[in-house]
């Protein structure tokens, strides 16, 4: 019996601002992937950002973007989000929207556009969606977060997949 490889994605995001009205809330999605290559952990990060954004927006973008970025459709995935929003949308909530034409009982679907998307992109994979408790010492999900922040201040993009300063961040924290 053959394994696919698996992979697991370690995403956050983040929305500057969205305390404030009438002005624009920069916001950011970072990941980080990483896989077992047999000898040693193989890790890469990305991110991305928008002038102008909410946080479920960037929570959506972060598994788009990390799924999008992806070579081959034989991977297991493992998604790692402290997003609600994503883990129930894609465990609970899609299957009942789908199943409705695209509707719900309470209204229009927010962010419906990247819901559809999502949805077409993660049906090429296995994947196993988990929610871990952001801001709660998880290093990997600390990581995605530090990226996704950096992400949304400075307005950039890691255009795809680069090798992952991980391991030299870890060593900086206290954990």
């Amino acid at each position: 019996m053959t394994h696919s490889p698996q992979i697991t994605i370690y995403a956050d995001e983040s929305c500057l601002g969205n305390q404030f009205q009438n002005r624009a809330n920069p916001g950011g999605a970072g990941g980080l992937m990483e896989y077992w290559d047999g000898n040693k952990w193989v890790r890469r990060d990305y991110w991305i950002s928008n002038e102008d954004t909410t946080n479920n927006r960037m929570a959506l973008q972060s598994a788009i973007e990390g799924l999008a970025l992806l070579e081959q459709s034989s991977y297991e995935i493992h998604f790692v989000s402290d997003s609600q929003y994503l883990i129930k949308g894609m465990t609970e909530w899609m299957i009942r929207w789908k199943s409705r034409g695209w509707k719900r009982k309470g209204g229009e679907i927010e962010n419906l556009e990247l819901w559809k998307k999502l949805d077409l992109i993660s049906s090429k994979y296995r994947i196993k969606w988990s929610w871990v408790r952001g801001h709660h010492g998880h290093p990997q999900n600390e990581y995605a977060n530090h990226l996704a922040i950096r992400a949304a201040k400075e307005g950039t993009t890691s255009e795809g997949l680069v090798e992952s300063k991980y391991e030299s961040w870890l060593e900086k924290q206290n954990f």
